[in-house]
């Protein structure tokens, strides 16, 4: 088991606060042994020399990895070249280019065929309803795939048109995903819990020719009508000049395929509890998945890429304007979501990966679908959600497949922890062997729960840091190697040259605390916006010619640790000191009565920004005055008084996107009584603005 040790804390702040991050913040966590002797990495001083080597040769370090995948014809100029500063010329970023592969084909051809995994589960899929599974092997998916493939050919898609992807966490979002990679058109997946206007914005940004969706699907509870959704986004497509000219719709729900023995849908033939589906049916655009395949051929040739071709579009909000249409290459995405699965998640052949991720994410691109893949992974794929039918469902779900690396949101901890720790312990967990959390910063109360209650004080976490613009894990423990610091996404991965700047653009040595940037291209970044390339180089590169602006705040401690802040627009500046809004929201949900909280700046007239708090109860707790005197004694005693709230809000909800991130830039709208929200289509639950706004503190100075 991995030991706690003490570890001095350094930074601003009294005396208390030092003493306070002492139980928390500066414990570190040694790997575990029988972790250590099976590691690919099993010491710090092998993670320094390989970090070493693939940031000072990169050719060196992903010309070896290159070698473990297949290629058509090799890169036949220089490895790689690129321009991180605008006052030089054009941003670009090329790897390999000239280099032809097909990412389909290396993630199910040779897995099958040259690694002779042809039997082995791809993926375990686990129904909304816990009877609801089935799976599907290497070779099964690689069928299916090609099948699928020659479906989309028929319907005049071809390398470089690009496909809309619509659907629930079910085989065949993998498969058609796979499909478009496989003939070189780009897949554009949109989160099935979007809007349809969010849905038509995405297909015509991108100029989708073609739709895939399903009929319906049950999240929890709530039945969602894919289908007429995507009628009324083809609708506004239509209305506005752009139709779409073909819709293929999987029957999940439809009676028609339960029990029916010759129904080839892919989905299973399950005890899927469903009403009768009421969708409208447009002849001649929309087209049943299950009836097109039925006469597609199971063998279809790969279409050779570029290694700089693109791969896929997936959209990702802005602060203001429409959502940026992140674009990723063929070849450097697939060296690097490879090798960040093989090496975060320490992967061996006999493990059982579970990314709870949805597929509509990055999170779920890379590490449910192509990571795992490409290294002949078990995975499950999930279509339910952590508290249906209980709130067990996650530990029920590890045990019944044997789950051995578990990865998932702070989000998703911090609402099991508010049931304690019963629903947890009374699944065994023991076939757990690493636990990972991505999408936003861990507090180190959350990190400490996942690690004693759900990994028994046994399991590494990796807490990785990274954006839909990087592709794959920047900084992350690896778990054979890293001494882990609650809070702390620890160190850069492979190829990743972090720095701090300052305001003024000078890198900061040792400990300091600043903008996050990046010094030099790493294989899976992101390569240009969707049809606007200017807004890329605005974006990520002008701030700091010559760098990669994450657009994130870090502080680096004295040990070389790496802590994200939160986003620039997030850090504080009270009274001239620099407040992070994670250290504060860590210090109040410290509290026995608080499940939930998030921190923003609001106007002061003397301090120029002060703290605006919203918080969320345990159940069983009540909001009152004598709560709010003791959250502000508790920040003032683990931070210090100058990070004492002005203001403390009761807060039935948090306003939220569907992958879970919570909307700060919402949250700074109700603190300052502002109703002009912008953009809020990716708010999962609407109405719980309205409920902040209903419960503001009175903000008058």
């Amino acid at each position: 088991m991995g030991l706690p040790e003490e570890r001095g804390r350094s930074g601003r702040g009294s005396r208390a606060r030092e003493e306070a991050g002492a139980r928390s913040w500066a414990r570190s966590w040694s790997p575990p042994p029988e972790i250590i002797r099976c590691a690919h990495v099993p010491s710090q001083q092998r993670y320094a020399e390989l970090h070493r080597l693939s940031v000072e040769n990169p050719q060196e370090f992903w010309g070896d990895i290159a070698k473990e995948f297949y290629w058509k014809t090799p890169c036949p100029g220089p490895f790689h070249q690129y321009n991180f500063d605008v006052t030089k010329g054009r941003i670009f970023i090329e790897w390999m280019k000239g280099a032809t592969t097909n990412i389909c084909y290396n993630v199910l051809d040779r897995i099958v065929h040259e690694k002779k995994l042809g039997d082995k589960v791809a993926f375990y899929w686990e129904g909304n309803e816990p009877e609801d599974t089935t799976q599907i092997t290497y070779r099964e998916l690689l069928v299916q795939v090609c099948q699928f493939s020659n479906v989309l050919r028929k319907q005049g898609i071809w390398k470089g048109d690009r496909v809309a992807i619509y659907m629930p966490m079910i085989p065949e979002l993998v498969v058609a995903m796979l499909a478009c990679a496989r003939l070189g058109a780009l897949h554009s997946i949109v989160f099935a819990g979007f809007s349809s206007e969010s849905l038509c914005e995405r297909i015509l940004d991108s100029s989708c020719s073609l739709l895939i969706t399903a009929d319906a699907f049950y999240r929890g509870e709530k039945l969602v009508n894919l289908k007429e959704l995507s009628d009324e986004a083809l609708d506004k497509c239509r209305e506005k000049g752009f139709p779409v000219r073909c819709c293929i719709v999987v029957k999940h729900l439809g009676r028609a395929e339960l029990g029916s023995s010759d129904s080839p849908s892919q989905s299973p033939p399950l005890k899927r509890t469903c009403p009768d589906m009421q969708i409208s049916w447009n002849n001649g655009v929309d087209f049943w998945w299950h009836e097109l395949m039925q006469d597609a051929g199971d063998e279809c040739e790969p279409e050779w890429c570029d290694a700089e071709d693109p791969l896929f579009i997936l959209y990702t909000s802005g602060s203001t304007g429409k959502p940026k249409g992140v674009v990723h290459t063929v070849g450097g995405y697939m060296l690097y979501v490879a090798t960040t699965f093989k090496y975060v998640f320490d992967f061996h052949a006999e493990d059982v990966f579970w990314c709870t991720a949805d597929i509509g994410w990055i999170t779920g691109h890379s590490y449910v679908t192509y990571g795992p893949l490409a290294n002949g992974a078990t995975s499950v794929l999930f279509e339910g959600i952590p508290t249906h039918p209980d709130v067990s469902r996650l530990w029920s779900v590890v045990d019944k497949y044997k789950v051995t690396k578990f990865y998932t949101a702070p989000t998703a901890i911090r609402l099991l922890m508010k049931s304690g720790d019963g629903p947890v312990t009374k699944h065994s967990r023991a076939s757990l062997k690493v636990l990972g959390t991505v999408g936003e910063p861990i507090n180190p109360e959350a990190w400490l729960w996942y690690h004693r209650v759900v990994g028994d004080n046994r399991c590494p976490i990796v807490d990785t840091f990274w954006q839909t613009e990087t592709g794959g894990h920047m900084l992350t423990p690896l778990p054979g190697a890293t001494r882990t610091k609650p809070g702390s996404a620890t160190f850069p991965f492979f190829g990743v040259a972090p720095a701090i700047l300052n305001e003024a653009g000078e890198e900061l040595e040792g400990e300091a605390e600043g903008y996050l940037v990046f010094k030099q291209p790493w294989p899976g970044i992101m390569r240009t916006v969707y049809g606007n390339h200017e807004r890329f180089e605005a974006t990520y590169f002008k701030k700091f010619p010559g760098y990669y602006v994450t657009g994130d705040g870090c502080r680096r401690d004295k040990d070389g640790y790496y802590w994200i802040t939160g986003r620039i627009d997030d850090m504080l500046n009270v009274s001239g000191h620099l407040l992070s809004t994670a250290e504060v929201e860590s210090a109040l949900v410290e509290h026995q009565a608080i499940a939930e909280a998030a921190v923003v700046g609001h106007p002061h007239p003397v301090k120029g920004e002060c703290l605006y708090c919203f918080v969320t109860l345990r159940d069983g707790h009540i909001f009152s005055p004598t709560l709010t005197e003791e959250l502000k004694k508790q920040i003032r005693e683990k931070i210090g008084p100058i990070a004492t709230p002005d203001f403390i809000q009761n807060a039935p909800g948090l306003p939220k996107t569907r992958s879970g991130k919570i909307m700060r830039r919402v949250l700074r709208k109700i603190a300052q009584n502002d109703h002009d929200l912008g953009d809020t289509s990716t708010v999962a639950d609407p109405s719980v603005i309205t409920q902040l706004f209903s419960h503001r503190c009175q903000t008058i100075q």
